[in-house]
């Protein structure tokens, strides 16, 4: 149900007059508010029914899509800050909806005063609401029972922070290369379908045989005339079923390993995945999660099933009574280097602080190898996709040359 604005005319707790607008879903609500701020209403105006909020409204009919991890990190750094400052987390809650501009965050802090104002913890009304991972509520819920929920918070913000910017610099990696081929597979469409073709009919007047490459190249351009109509909605549908088989398990786990195997971008998913990994259980282990907690709530957050199943090996061993350095020693993409700092911070009890170098590490070769792919795969789709255009232009322009000469 969307809140309303109402408007109130009451005495405040000192007996001064009191008016202004609240938002809430009925006048109960609105009574159970004032309360709660020490304020008694005289007189409170329902809103005109005409008077929505359509950002609100829009969510509720699933027409706008959920916030992202940028509101998010805002979201919980301002917490963070609030909470610090000695604000109490349900007024601070209420500050925040009240400036929130993303209809479907504002609705989900609503709803989360709501259920804090029901007497429910901070993480149990975080964890109904999407959005708020497994990893975040539970980060919230060890920072609840510790007392330094604001500290969490600003972990959090900053786990936030590098996932976001591990996204980022491979998302711009790809950006233009992405453009190139698209664009060079576009040029090289237009040649076979309406440059070609010229070609055709001056060669056909000449009544001359042609060389076997300027025949290769007029087949290839009849064949995508003919079928281009059915070659695009194919690709469609391979493309759906693709998509579909990649969604069940058995096709997730084979596209991670194959995803794992590519070069270069094979490195590239291994060490952000391990990136994320590291980070996420320094994160848990330094707010005082348990270590079978942490490793449960890793394997939640990694999208790649591979490393899923690799981990809940991990978690099985350490169940047994062995430390983690044993399992992850096991694991191939490991490397032996990282594996050996893991062991030293687990001896010296610092594997929390141990884990955030090495996540730091990983980062930083994720950085270094997405940068490596760039240099590489823009001169290899230039080279790929001139030598397409080039072979189209001399297997057009070899007869003539063969007559002349």
């Amino acid at each position: 149900m969307a809140l309303k604005k109402f408007q109130y005319i009451g005495k405040s707790s000192d007996g001064r007059k009191a008016q202004g607008e609240i938002e809430a879903k009925n006048i109960q609500q609105v009574k159970r508010l004032l309360r709660r701020k020490g304020i008694r209403p005289s007189k409170i105006i329902a809103p005109n029914p005409l008077d929505i909020d359509l950002g609100v409204f829009l969510v509720e009919k699933g027409l706008l899509s959920p916030f992202g991890a940028k509101e998010l990190n805002k979201f919980t750094r301002q917490l963070a800050i609030l909470i610090n400052a000695g604000v109490p987390i349900l007024e601070g809650l209420e500050i925040l909806a009240k400036q929130e501009k993303n209809p479907s965050l504002k609705k989900c802090i609503n709803e989360i005063v709501e259920e804090v104002g029901k007497g429910k913890s901070l993480h149990e009304s975080m964890s109904m609401q999407k959005g708020f991972s497994k990893l975040y509520c539970s980060l919230v819920k060890a920072g609840e029972a510790a007392g330094i929920l604001d500290t969490i918070l600003n972990k959090l913000a900053e786990f936030l922070d590098g996932q976001e910017k591990i996204k980022k610099q491979i998302k711009s990696a790809m950006t233009y290369p992405s453009i190139v081929a698209v664009l060079g597979l576009g040029i090289t469409w237009g040649l076979m379908v309406f440059v070609v073709p010229q070609f055709v009919s001056m060669l056909e007047d000449n009544k001359k045989e042609v060389p076997w490459v300027t025949q290769t190249v007029i087949d290839v351009s009849d064949f995508i005339q003919e079928y281009t109509i059915l070659m695009i909605p194919s690709f469609f549908v391979f493309g759906i079923i693709l998509l579909n088989y990649i969604k069940t398990k058995q096709g997730k786990m084979a596209f991670d390993r194959a995803m794992m195997k590519v070069p270069v971008i094979g490195d590239i998913v291994i060490k952000g995945s391990l990136a994320s990994f590291t980070r996420t259980l320094a994160t848990m282990l330094g707010a005082g999660v348990p270590i079978i907690d942490s490793l449960d709530i890793c394997m939640d957050t990694l999208d790649n099933s591979q490393m899923q199943k690799d981990l809940k090996n991990v978690k099985e061993a350490v169940v047994r009574g062995k430390s983690i350095t044993e399992p992850l020693g096991r694991i191939k993409y490991f490397p032996d280097l990282v594996n050996q700092m893991v062991k030293v911070g687990e001896s010296t009890g610092n594997l929390d602080q141990m884990l955030i170098k090495v996540a730091d590490v990983f980062e930083e070769e994720t950085s270094e190898s997405v940068a490596t792919m760039t240099k590489l795969i823009e001169p290899f789709i230039l080279v790929v996709l001139g030598g397409i255009i080039g072979f189209v232009l001399i297997a057009m322009y070899l007869p003539m040359f063969t007559a002349a000469g």
